[in-house]
């Protein structure tokens, strides 16, 4: 399979949408999932998709060409879409770099799908060999997926796990959370099985296994860790579809499994247990209480820094961005954005007045207006919508709002939830949505995310502070 050739450079290469029924994209639960499977456990977890030819022919095309190629892939996850590549060739890694434009301080988080890969990941590589990742011994041809689906069903197990050499503090998170939204700082070994592109030169890596049946089918058919940030152009909304993919990403990468809409949202929480003090160095699908729950964490504190904490951390914890590059994503370059300007109103805003609203206008002559909890339609300024689009499940209603001196303004109104995974899981579609009909701003109604609040909340305000243009205090 050739490498990377001047259309992926120039950014036209043919990019394909191969989809996978949405059927297969189950979301596998902590506990329902062997953590340590062997490779009759592996081929038995891949026959939901051999069943289908035409999915299966998808994913092995997938999988080969992570394999083999230094384009990277879009896949779903169960937090926003990867967009992966084989964490441990340079070359391919610097393929989501350049696809995505992004910083090359910024260290990749690497998926797997099994503590078998974590242990190899663990130990010191071997000079001049290539390391065996999973008990499988590569994947059948597309024609030969019938006789994949036929195989018995072995009875699975975790047992007795062994759990040499990953740190102790990790053992009940991953016993608790993984497969899950839970990325973990990882010491990485001299020398290291990993593309130094990965770890941006740092001496720990971030390692998670997602629980999108999808996403594990894919690391165990491709038989490698991949390596694999948000599928999205660098600073823009995380994609949550695979059209999200294609609107930011189309003539730099050639191919976007389809397996729906992402199940949570945002991404996942990271955490760094191998200092004094356990820190959560971004939150996401896993929240601070949880991780209290569970023995050694009790004290975990905040260790990421965003605008409404004023540049202080909890604790004495360090966000490991003074002096260094990041030692997690999200953590140093603006993210998130839209082009629209996004207004963020602080928990608990009142409405803006529509003399505040005309203030946002530009030529284009629309606002966007993103609702949580207590704003009403349209900030309580138009009784009915004048008409209604869905995009991307999203309901977004339009409305006509009197002004004293602008006259009518256009406004389009997206009303998320209020419950914070609910809003998680709109959030990215909502800017993405309000952006394509090219409002001139992006009004927001944060959530309240302190105290016992934060849980889900903290991870929609931290990704929305970091998409602001512009930040309104609660009174």
């Amino acid at each position: 399979m050739a490498r990377p050739s001047a259309d992926a450079e120039a950014g036209t290469l043919p990019t394909t949408i191969l989809p996978v029924q949405p059927s297969a994209n189950n979301i596998v639960r902590p506990g329902e999932y062997n953590i340590d499977p062997s490779e009759q456990d592996d081929e038995a977890f891949t026959r939901q998709f051999a069943a289908n030819k035409q999915e299966w022919s998808h994913l092995v095309t997938a999988a080969q060409q992570l394999q083999h190629s230094d384009v990277p892939v879009a896949f779903l996850t169960e937090t926003v879409y990867g967009l992966g590549a084989d964490a441990t060739r340079s070359s391919a890694v610097r393929g989501i770099y350049r696809a995505k434009k992004r910083p090359a301080d910024n260290p990749l988080i690497v998926h797997i799908h099994s503590l078998r890969q974590l242990r190899t990941l663990l130990e010191p590589a071997e000079n001049h060999q290539t390391p065996s990742f999973s008990a499988a011994k590569g994947f059948p041809p597309a024609n030969d997926s019938a006789e994949l689906a036929n195989r018995s069903t072995p009875t699975t197990s975790n047992g007795n796990t062994n759990w040499q050499p990953i740190p102790q503090i990790y053992h009940p998170l991953i016993r608790k959370f993984w497969p899950g939204p839970l990325t973990l700082i990882m010491p990485n070994p001299t020398p290291s099985h990993l593309a130094p592109e990965v770890t941006a030169n740092l001496n720990t890596f971030g390692i998670r296994m997602p629980s999108n049946a999808l996403a594990l089918a894919l690391l165990k058919l491709t038989d490698r860790p991949l390596a694999a940030p948000s599928a999205n152009a660098s600073t823009k909304p995380s994609p949550t579809t695979a059209q999200h993919v294609k609107n930011d990403l189309e003539g730099r990468i050639s191919t976007i499994l389809d397996g729906g809409p992402c199940d949570v949202g945002v991404e996942s929480t990271v955490v760094d247990g191998l200092g004094a003090t356990p820190i959560v160095l971004r939150p996401g699908g896993v929240g601070i209480e949880e991780l209290r729950g569970c023995q050694g964490w009790e004290g975990v504190v905040v260790g990421y820094k965003d605008a409404a904490e004023g540049g202080a951390t909890s604790g004495s914890a360090t966000n490991g961005t003074e002096g260094t590059g990041p030692r997690a994503p999200g953590m140093k370059y603006k993210h998130y954005s839209p082009r629209a300007p996004v207004i963020l109103f602080e928990h608990p805003s009142e409405p803006p007045s529509p003399f505040e609203m005309t203030s946002y206008l530009e030529r284009k002559g629309r606002i966007g207006i993103v609702r949580t909890k207590h704003w009403p339609f349209a900030v309580g300024y138009a009784e009915k919508p004048l008409q209604m689009n869905d995009t991307d499940s999203l309901e977004v209603l339009g409305a006509a709002v009197e002004t004293a001196h602008e006259g009518t303004m256009n406004v389009l109104d997206v009303r998320l939830g209020e419950e914070p995974e609910r809003i998680a899981r709109g959030l990215f579609s909502a800017l993405r949505s309000l952006d394509e009909k090219e409002v001139d701003a992006i009004l927001v109604e944060g959530i309240d995310d302190s105290g016992a609040a934060r849980g889900g909340a903290a991870a929609v305000m931290n990704r929305l502070r970091k998409a602001a243009t512009r930040r309104i205090d609660g009174r």
